[in-house]
């Protein structure tokens, strides 16, 4: 059966960067044979320049001749060589871009999923409405922070002056009545004085209540 429709060929397939390997190494090869090129020319040169015109001097140029065209043909081929490599790198720098940008695609979609469900659990609607209940609880609070901090019959504005004339007037009663210590030690206070008088509050005086016999 192999020898009707042949074996199976299992050799792995060739690579990107195998073939590059492959391309550089026959560019070296044919550096070295330009090498060798080059030098024959060099050669054929320092015989020609000192040998005299005639036959010899005109085959001696004609050996040089064909040398040069092998050098061009081998220059010819390197930069085939040389062309080709460059294709395939960048064939394999595309190749690479193209892995690294599947890459980065499937992260995103990873991740898009994954935004998807997060997002998906909140509720746009509840959040501006605990927004507003926010701002509506904070001017309560500046509401309550301005009226426990209201003055109660306390002027905005004072006039030193009338302090300053309060004061020394104050002073001119404690020195004329002997200060508010020997007041206070030898009298009572009005309210005090007559604590079965009718308090001014009141219109009429109480009714006496009758005793019982």
């Amino acid at each position: 059966m192999n020898r009707l429709f042949g074996s199976k060929n299992t050799a792995p397939k060739p690579t990107l960067t195998g073939a590059i390997s492959n391309l550089d190494t026959r560019i070296e090869s044919v550096d070295v044979q330009l090498a060798k090129v080059n030098a024959e020319l060099m050669t054929f040169q320092q015989r020609i320049s000192k040998m005299r015109d005639g036959p010899g001097k005109q085959a001696m140029r004609q050996k040089a001749m064909k040398v040069l065209q092998r050098r061009k043909m081998y220059e010819t081929q390197k930069d085939q060589l040389e062309q080709q490599s460059w294709n395939m790198q960048q064939a394999g720098m595309m190749q690479d871009n193209l892995k690294n940008v599947m890459v980065t695609v499937d992260a995103m979609k990873t991740t898009n999923k994954e935004l998807k469900k997060q997002y998906g659990k909140v509720n746009i609607d509840k959040i501006e409405q605990m927004q507003d209940e926010m701002a509506d609880l904070m001017d309560i609070g500046n509401d309550i922070q301005e009226s426990i901090s209201r003055s109660y019959d306390i002027p905005d504005e004072v006039d030193e002056a009338e302090l300053d004339a309060e004061l020394e007037a104050l002073g001119e009663e404690v020195e004329l009545g002997g200060g508010w210590e020997a007041e206070s030690s030898t009298s009572l206070p009005g309210f005090l004085e007559d604590a079965d008088a009718v308090p001014s509050f009141l219109d009429e005086p109480p009714s006496k209540i009758k005793e019982a016999v």
